[in-house]
């Protein structure tokens, strides 16, 4: 749904209304609650399709060449280029944290399993 932005003529105001289609009747004033709205031209955002960010990674020489090499900090930096904005969930930004320093998370969660089983053996020799 779309944002419209509106003019109060009553208390001068720049009014947003988050509407799912234009209407012909503008909302009432959420400062003043006056009916004297004039819809008013708003900027907008032009998000970038999948393809251009392909195409701004592949033409970094320095990034393709990392991932040529296996190197995880040039994942981590491909990760961040095709999040488009989003917000990732902690888990994903500590592995991210990881992959910056030069860690691989096959080789971290490798390491959880080797803990894991160590102590699985162990509570199983006490029994």
């Amino acid at each position: 749904m779309p944002i419209y932005e509106y003019w109060c003529d009553s208390c001068c105001r720049t009014v947003s209304s988050y509407r799912p289609v234009l209407l012909a009747a503008p909302p009432s004033c959420p400062h003043c609650n006056s009916g004297r709205l004039k819809r008013v031209f708003s900027t907008f955002s032009v998000h970038r399709t999948h393809s251009d960010i392909y195409e701004d990674i592949l033409s970094d020489n320095q990034l393709t060449e990392g991932m040529m090499r296996d190197d995880p900090r040039a994942l981590a930096e491909w990760s961040r280029r095709m999040d488009c904005g989003e917000k990732s969930p902690p888990e994903y930004e500590e592995i991210t944290q990881r992959m910056d320093r030069g860690e691989w998370p096959a080789d971290q969660m490798q390491q959880v399993r080797e803990k894991s089983i160590g102590s699985e053996s162990g509570s199983l020799e006490e029994g």
